[in-house]
């Protein structure tokens, strides 16, 4: 979502947004809440001093975008979904934690909100006040604050892709092992990421385990979920898993197509396993919830293009999204996950 379509959603949500509130928006859209996390102590005792004091509303959506990469997240409806504060805080710190858009990025979304709240008066006196002040990180009006009670923290607009796991999981409290399988380029891999900071759990990649040469012959390539090393898996793996202790693997490198090094998985008491075919059979009904990441064609294959350039897009294209399909299809691997992203 652009920019000026969350200008235009925000004000249509906050009618008492005030030319201050509108250069607010501008600033956290580009630049996150860097400023705000300068003392990581402070900033917790102010969260949870805040959420305390902010009533449950389900009425409220939980997750505002203000630009196709930050959102807010209103409290009173983090509260209503009885979510755990925990979990809004560290994707406030790991949000505030990356440096976000420049003061390139600041000038362009001003721009743009220039073009469309002329009609709120004063905004090119703010404005021009503000630019005089050395264009800094400004609060709430205080129309705004009495007339929308603002409670929120701002986070990286791809932890919304996650929150239904989020939720499901906090209504499955006992979840030791969540296994992301699915399509190419459906962001299996950022899930997974994205849900490792939440939980503070560590992330196993199948990718680690594709085929040796050895075994790479037309018989095991013509298998539905054939193009993993599932043997390997189920040997290296599977046995310590659900342990929650220490646990290594070997990783099987394509580039030099032998295996390099070995990789650590800490103790912890949930684990990630992701990547396709995390729900082959052969391994077993291994993961407490299954997920599965999806993708429709064209936005896979745009996304393959941008990502592995022409080359390797084709080769996706005739060979290894064919063999994913088949592999779905075959096994009812959609059909049978517990989620679906």
């Amino acid at each position: 979502m652009d920019f000026t379509t969350c200008l235009q959603e925000q004000r249509r949500l906050h009618a008492s947004m005030q030319p201050q509130d509108v250069i607010k928006l501008c600033y956290q859209a580009a630049r996150g809440a860097e400023h705000l996390l300068a003392d990581t102590t402070r900033a917790r005792a102010y969260f949870d001093q805040e959420y305390a004091a902010t009533p449950a509303n389900a009425s409220l959506p939980l997750f505002e975008n203000i630009s196709d990469n930050v959102a807010r997240v209103n409290i009173a409806a983090w509260k209503a979904a009885d979510l755990p504060a925990e979990w809004l805080f560290r994707m406030f710190v790991r949000t505030a934690s990356v440096p976000m858009g420049g003061m390139t990025l600041l000038e362009q979304y001003i721009a743009e909100a220039s073009a469309i709240v002329s009609d709120l008066p004063g905004w090119d006196e703010t404005l021009a006040a503000w630019r005089a002040a050395g264009m800094p990180a400004v609060h709430h009006s205080e129309a705004y604050r009495a007339g929308e009670h603002p409670a929120y923290r701002i986070v990286n607009g791809r932890f919304r892709c996650i929150l239904p796991l989020l939720q499901r999981l906090n209504d499955q409290p006992d979840v030791r092992v969540i296994a992301i399988d699915g399509r190419a380029a459906s962001g299996k891999t950022t899930k997974a990421a994205l849900l490792s900071e939440m939980l503070e759990a560590p992330v196993i990649h199948m990718d680690d385990f594709f085929l040796t040469p050895a075994l790479r012959t037309p018989e095991r390539l013509s298998q539905p979920g054939g193009n993993v090393h599932y043997e390997r898996f189920a040997e290296e793996v599977l046995p310590g898993l659900h342990s929650g202790e220490d646990l290594s693997y070997r990783i099987f490198d394509c580039g030099q197509m032998d295996y390099a090094g070995g990789q650590h998985i800490p103790a912890a008491p949930i684990r990630i396993v992701e990547g396709s075919y995390a729900h082959h059979p052969a391994l077993g009904n291994y993961a407490d919830l299954r997920v599965f990441s999806t993708v429709d064609a064209m936005t896979q294959m745009g996304r393959i293009l941008l990502r592995n350039g022409a080359k390797m897009a084709e080769m996706f294209r005739t060979r290894w999204i064919p063999m994913e399909e088949k592999y779905f299809a075959h096994f009812d691997i959609p059909e049978k996950a517990d989620l679906h992203l």
